[in-house]
């Protein structure tokens, strides 16, 4: 979501008070799940101690980092910015839609209790809307782009056949727009994002478009929610 500081502080003062009195009723209007079948091609399940990374594009990075950070299996999930450079990676001049940047989140996961293909699978269902092509909801640009940077070429065959598996099995009224892109760096975002939907829940834009998602995530992957969110705040301060 672009902030616009001058514009956007008067109208949020006065919206703010009204809106987040009808947070609740806001979230219980949730946007419906695509169920969708697990995918036929995944890595070989994990045997020993290990961590892996998957690094995913799908609009607002607020509400892809609430959905994992209630994954079980997933020990971190930190917004950021992916696809661009190190130079253009920060919030005002990726929100330009010119740096090559999607809004992203960088998730680590103990492969031995969720693999890579059941992380997409939640990616596609239950976090965005995969059809939708340079936007996702009320976020317009390539900056919110639908988008998978893989790490490299077993997440780059398991992406690829999933995205046929589900545009073949017609799960979706429309074609997945989602990109997949060779991973070249991710760059944390500013702390005032990290963790955003957990420590603002009233905010009207989390309340609408995001509290949703973790409640489908609760529906229909019950077995892989987790109702005590990781946050980036609280891996920083065991870190210190």
């Amino acid at each position: 979501m672009l902030i616009h500081g001058r514009l956007f502080k008067p109208l949020l003062a006065l919206a703010v008070p009204l809106l987040a009195a009808l947070a609740p009723a806001l979230s219980s209007c949730a946007e419906p799940a695509t169920v969708i079948p697990a995918p036929k091609t995944d890595e070989p399940a994990a045997t020993s101690a290990a961590s892996e990374t998957a690094v995913l594009a799908g609009g607002c990075f607020w509400g892809v980092q609430a959905v994992f950070q209630h994954t079980k299996g997933v020990r971190q999930a930190v917004s950021g910015y992916a696809g661009g450079s190190k130079a253009t990676a920060e919030y005002e001049t990726v929100g330009s839609g010119r740096t090559g940047h999607a809004e992203s989140v960088q998730i680590t996961f103990d492969p031995r209790q969720i693999s890579y293909g059941r992380i997409l699978q939640i990616y596609f269902s239950v976090a965005h809307d995969p059809t939708q092509l340079n936007r996702q909801g009320p976020d317009v640009g390539t900056q919110y782009r639908s988008a998978i940077f893989v790490m490299d070429e077993q997440q780059r065959r398991i992406a690829q056949q999933y995205v046929a598996q589900l545009d073949q099995a017609g799960v979706f009224q429309r074609p997945i727009a989602t990109k997949i892109e060779p991973y070249s760096g991710f760059y944390p975002a500013e702390a005032y994002h990290q963790d955003f939907a957990a420590l603002n829940p009233n905010n009207p834009y989390i309340a609408f478009n995001d509290l949703p998602k973790i409640e489908n995530l609760k529906r229909v992957y019950p077995d892989l929610y987790s109702a005590t969110p990781v946050l980036v705040r609280s891996e920083h301060a065991s870190s210190h």
